[in-house]
């Protein structure tokens, strides 16, 4: 019995890509392909598919407002496809969804089919509906969806942090375990991440990475740098009002006046030692 795909995108070329690709897996069939929201909304109700690989961005209907608009006892298991970088990745990867990103990858996109034939077999509508809702909940009213957005609405009390810090390199993904992380400094548009004695540049923002990471360990010291506070080992007054922070691996790092009250209660509540 195969697997019966739907293809929802704007961009008649990422459909067809898709399309070939999924043609080389041949417990696969792609039984149809919409350009727009409202179509996939009535493909779904037609063709009952059992997966669909869906836009995230397109014009009238986004791919969360066609979630939103399916019934519980008509909900496929859904494979978002976006152009977001990893930010909004981790988002999704914290409601258990599953994604792509463009330019898809052709090993990611044997993960997901793998992903999708255990969904299949398991059949389990019921808690994909009610992951599906826990994410329109959280992204309600966010309109035309940004990977800030996202995520700024993606938080509370309960919320996962990743474990892994997910850096593009080329056509690489280097995953890095946010444990290892030191310290991070902008640089320019760029993003310095210093990990276990090496420097890794990513394309991001300080605001994004505040987002992602869990703020009760990594904390913004000044404009252009946070650091993660279970590095700290002492803190040094400085005669203008500002502190340095030595780390355990002597890095130095300047500590402002504005970012100094909440990094030592956070250091407190961690029951760090710092001198």
């Amino acid at each position: 019995m195969k697997i019966r795909v739907l293809l929802v995108d704007d961009e008649r070329l990422a459909r067809r890509g898709l399309e070939l690709r999924l043609a080389a897996a041949t417990d696969v069939e792609v039984v149809g392909e919409c350009a727009n929201g409202r179509d996939a909304i009535a493909q779904i109700a037609s063709l009952a598919p059992d997966a669909v690989f869906l836009d995230i961005q397109m014009p009238g209907l986004t791919g969360l407002d066609v979630v939103a608009h399916l019934p519980q006892d008509a909900m496929p298991i859904i494979i978002f496809v976006t152009a977001y970088d990893r930010y909004a990745i981790d988002a999704f990867e914290a409601r258990a969804l599953d994604y792509l990103l463009k330019p898809v990858d052709d090993d990611r996109l044997t993960q997901t089919l793998e992903r999708v034939r255990l969904a299949v077999r398991a059949r389990d509508t019921l808690g994909r509906h009610e992951r599906m809702l826990a994410l329109l909940a959280d992204v309600t009213g966010a309109g035309e969806l940004d990977p800030e957005t996202l995520l700024e609405r993606v938080t509370g009390p309960n919320r996962r942090y990743p474990e892994m810090l997910t850096i593009r390199t080329g056509r690489d993904l280097l995953r890095i375990p946010c444990t290892d992380i030191d310290w991070i400094d902008a640089a320019g548009d760029y993003m310095c991440v210093h990990a276990a004695g090496e420097t890794h540049v990513l394309r991001a923002t300080m605001k994004q990475l505040e987002s992602e990471l869990d703020p009760e360990v990594f904390q913004r010291i000044h404009r252009s740098a946070m650091v993660n506070l279970s590095r700290v080992r002492k803190l040094r007054p400085h005669s203008n009002g500002e502190y340095f922070l030595t780390l355990d691996n002597g890095q130095e790092l300047k500590l402002s006046r504005g970012h100094r009250d909440k990094v030592e209660l956070l250091l407190q509540r961690r029951n760090r030692p710092v001198s």
